[in-house]
């Protein structure tokens, strides 16, 4: 398998790691009266299951992934149907997004992601010789793509919706797709986050506030004042690991979709740049691999496993500095979830066993 991309995966995973039991300092001690609880959550929970994960699915041979491919799916549209059943379903901050067994509590749409981005290379594969058609490549593709966008909306997770879209449009292309159709769908969807914004109160607040960073400073607008202060005051250096101020009980946060902001805070934009330097070096890599897979099922596949990685990351990391709205989505490999970085970990695996068969490189 490749080991740069492995190599990789376990530096930014560890890096993840460090950050977070930095960032959890103040929010484990105040809710839990210990300094590490978050962190040993998601070493637990998150780390060890991931590290088994990317042991499996490394050594399962990729094309078992497109012979089960519609099974997979639609055991993922299950899953995420469940989390609207009271007693199942865990409804916090106003979305139905968590399923909880017990002391056990995941989100479905991480499994749903990768399951649509398996059954559409599956999908894209046995279409290559129609997929810039119309009626028998587009149509479907859209009236697909918004079936499992309709489970992502009623939650509701935008910001999830945002990557997945934008990861599937991506891949759409990679597979010849037309422009012309992927620009026309392109509008169409602007024009549905623009209603779905106006609809919603608190999303028309983000957009205000990312217009205009000063508006409802102690309101909607607290968070990413609050962000853009930990990550300007780190300077070029930083403050030093450990050392933030704004994870106590400043930003909102601060293990979540806020945590790059700690990250450039502590470590400057040294620090911040070495971050995305490993996130960079990553997806060149995947996309190199992707590009020498022995099929177009396991070029499309590793194509968008990687997709929804950088998609994730710039739009999360975009969002926390002022170049996008808040969005709430977390950051990959870093940010606290058990269940989003045991799935992340799973999809590096897939990735490396379609590496074990690449042409060259």
């Amino acid at each position: 398998m490749d080991r740069f991309f492995f190599g990789l995966s376990i530096a930014i995973t560890l890096f993840g790691l460090f950050i977070l039991a930095s960032a959890s300092l103040g929010i484990s001690t105040y809710q839990f009266g210990g300094p590490y609880y978050y962190f040993l959550h998601q070493l637990v929970y998150g780390f060890l299951p991931g590290l088994a994960a990317i042991y499996f699915t490394s050594r399962l041979r990729y094309s078992f992934w497109k012979n089960y491919s519609l099974y997979i799916l639609l055991a993922a549209i299950l899953l995420t149907s469940l989390v609207f059943i009271k007693g199942v379903g865990f409804y916090y901050g106003g979305a139905h997004r968590w399923l909880s067994f017990g002391s056990i509590s995941f989100q479905p749409s991480e499994f749903l992601k990768l399951a649509y981005v398996i059954y559409l290379a599956s999908w894209l594969e046995s279409k290559s010789k129609s997929i810039s058609s119309f009626r028998f490549g587009f149509l479907p593709f859209v009236i697909m793509s918004g079936f499992i966008a309709s489970f992502l909306i009623m939650q509701p997770d935008i910001g999830t919706l945002g990557v997945l879209m934008a990861s599937v449009l991506a891949l759409f292309f990679v597979s010849g797709g037309s422009v012309k159709q992927l620009l026309g769908l392109s509008g169409v969807l602007a024009l549905i986050v623009g209603f779905l914004i106006v609809m919603e109160p608190y999303r028309l607040e983000r957009v205000k506030v990312f217009w205009d960073s000063s508006h409802d400073i102690e309101g909607s607008g607290y968070q990413i004042n609050q962000a853009l202060i930990a990550a300007g005051s780190g300077g070029f250096w930083g403050r030093g690991f450990g050392l933030s101020r704004q994870k106590f009980s400043y930003l909102p946060e601060p293990i979540g979709d806020s945590i790059f902001a700690i990250v450039a805070e502590e470590l400057g934009f040294i620090g911040a740049a070495v971050l995305l330097s490993l996130f960079l070096a990553l997806f060149l890599r995947g996309m190199q691999i992707s590009k020498y897979a022995p099929d177009d099922f396991g070029k499309f596949l590793a194509c968008g496993i990687m997709f929804l990685i950088i998609f994730q990351v710039l739009i999360n990391i975009s969002a926390i500095i002022g170049l996008l709205p808040l969005t709430g989505i977390p950051l990959s490999f870093v940010s606290y979830g058990g269940s989003a970085l045991a799935v992340t970990m799973a999809e590096i695996g897939i990735v490396l066993n379609i590496s074990r068969y690449r042409t060259r490189g």
